[in-house]
């Protein structure tokens, strides 16, 4: 959530004068010292173990060092800054990927252990509910795939990438790893001459030192966890001027910086695009990062969107489809990005709108009709409402792939819901809302319910039962102004597999834009 300044007030500790109180509270400690350290989460229903209870993260400051070789342990310090919620006597990070070598709060030496995947710390003193709080964590960060979980570090030809979405921020730094607390972010990389490092927001400070550059960078909006983003390689970066003279990056492996410009130089005019739609874009930069990896998606990571170097470069993909798989993660810039969700049941309200835009970029760009999208969207809804869960209220994914919420329910069949409220309430409400939606939660986050409440002022109607029925009900109900689609019987459930996010030409299987 967006955190309001606040004046700095001196941490209270709970220190004692008489003997007895003292002894008291060494009594107190030492049994809260031995119970067992548990895991804790916010509650989600899909990730429960995800978040932290009893603090509000202001501002992470990351340090990576990098070696060369992406196969040994960067070197890193995160330093959070935190207001908290409660009385804190622990304090229970996401951390699961790393050596942790010490910690401190506030300056002061703190103990800490692991459970399941958090770090939970215990301070020297007793934290007070609403005080700010600073915590120190030096540890090492591995770029090697942790065994049986995915993201996190991608390892690239020449370096370094992250994919963080939805619970992997947490594989490569200690942090309050989920969407509902948002924070600004200063990442510090130190490499090896001859690579560059780059990460969102804008650059503040280039430092070289014997033989090594220290790159700085700092967001000027909050941005959650998932959403972070470095890269490390042997790149260019590229600079162009976007609308309103906004600051357009792309960060490309040198070798393939011919072969992607074609691709790159579109973007100004796709910001524009976007902008006629829903209002002026949100943030101090945009570019894309093409990594040269596999990874079968591309992802929204706020302000430098990471995709693969081969959806540029292979014949396999048409035009019209790569162009609109680069609107998809734009279009989250506004979807995802400065509007992000409360809670990941609320995944829809992403995908489903940066669906929408791709979708509808395709339409008028490349005679792709929308209504033919969405006609055969509603023929498959039902089989993806049986596979993955109504669009709002997803089933949780398999031991082991957090990545099985991203199901085409979320993606086309959260669309396919936009499509039909535009058909309810009419494409000048319908529009209305669009931008009232982005600019009202600008840099928050929101639910169901908010978008829900929305509808129903913009458009002057009760859309609780269109809503309950498009949103949580096992059966699509019917399209307003199309009784005659109908939808396919429901197949049997498929096996495990990653879904794919949007519509593939023929031959662009096994791509996924998230």
């Amino acid at each position: 959530m967006p955190h309001t300044p606040r004046v700095r007030a001196p941490r209270a500790r709970f220190r004692r004068t008489s003997a007895a109180l003292l002894a008291s509270a060494v009594s107190v400690c030492l049994v809260a010292a031995s119970a067992p350290a548990v895991p804790l989460g916010v509650g989600d229903r899909l990730f429960p173990y995800l978040g932290n209870p009893g603090y509000d993260v202001a501002s992470y400051d990351l340090s990576f060092v990098y070696s060369g070789d992406n196969s040994e342990p960067l070197r890193a310090v995160t330093t959070i800054d935190a207001w908290t919620t409660e009385d804190l006597d622990r304090i229970n990070l996401d951390f699961a990927h790393g050596t942790v070598e010490s910690v401190e709060v506030d300056g002061d030496p703190a103990a800490f252990r692991t459970a399941g995947e958090d770090l939970v710390i215990t301070p020297e003193d007793s934290v007070s509910d609403d005080n700010w709080m600073r915590i120190t964590v030096r540890h090492t960060s591995d770029p090697v795939p942790a065994e049986g979980r995915e993201g996190g570090w991608v390892r690239t030809a020449d370096g370094l990438a992250m994919a963080n979405q939805a619970d992997a921020a947490h594989l490569v730094f200690p942090c309050n790893d989920h969407p509902s607390d948002k924070a600004a972010f200063t990442v510090r990389v130190t490499a090896p001459d001859g690579l560059t490092a780059v990460a969102n927001g804008l650059p503040a400070g280039v430092d070289r030192h014997g033989g090594t550059t220290t790159w700085t960078y700092r967001t000027r909006h909050p941005m959650a966890t998932e959403l972070a983003q470095v890269s490390i390689g042997r790149s260019t970066v590229l600079h162009r001027t976007g609308p309103h003279g906004l600051p357009v990056r792309d960060v490309v492996p040198t070798r393939h910086r011919k072969a992607l410009e074609p691709w790159l130089e579109k973007t100004p005019a796709q910001i524009a695009w976007m902008e006629r739609k829903v209002g002026r874009y949100p943030f101090e930069t945009y570019g894309l990062l093409v990594a040269d990896a596999t990874t079968g998606f591309e992802l929204e990571t706020q302000t430098l969107s990471l995709f693969e170097r081969e959806l540029f470069t292979e014949p396999v993909y048409p035009a019209w489809y790569v162009e609109s798989i680069m609107v998809h993660e734009l279009a989250h810039q506004w979807f995802g990005d400065s509007v992000g969700p409360r809670t990941w049941s609320d995944l829809w309200l992403n995908e489903g709108h940066a669906t929408w835009y791709e979708a509808l970029y395709a339409e008028e760009h490349a005679g792709k009709p929308l209504r033919d999208r969405m006609k055969a969207a509603y023929a498959a809804s039902d089989r993806w409402r049986a596979a993955g869960g109504p669009p709002a209220a997803p089933k949780p994914p398999e031991p082991g792939r957090k990545t099985g919420i991203f199901r085409p329910n979320v993606y086309d069949g959260a669309a396919l819901a936009l499509y039909a409220l535009r058909q309810e309430i009419g494409r000048p409400a319908f529009e209305r809302l669009q931008r009232a939606w982005v600019g009202r939660y600008r840099d928050a986050t929101a639910t169901t319910g908010d978008f829900v409440r929305l509808a129903t002022e913009i458009s002057g109607r009760d859309l609780d039962g269109f809503f309950q029925g498009w949103l949580y009900g096992e059966k699509t109900p019917p399209m307003p102004g199309h009784p005659d689609w109908k939808p396919q019987p429901p197949a049997k459930p498929a096996g495990p597999g990653k879904a794919t996010g949007h519509a593939k030409p023929a031959g662009a299987a096994g791509r996924a834009a998230r």
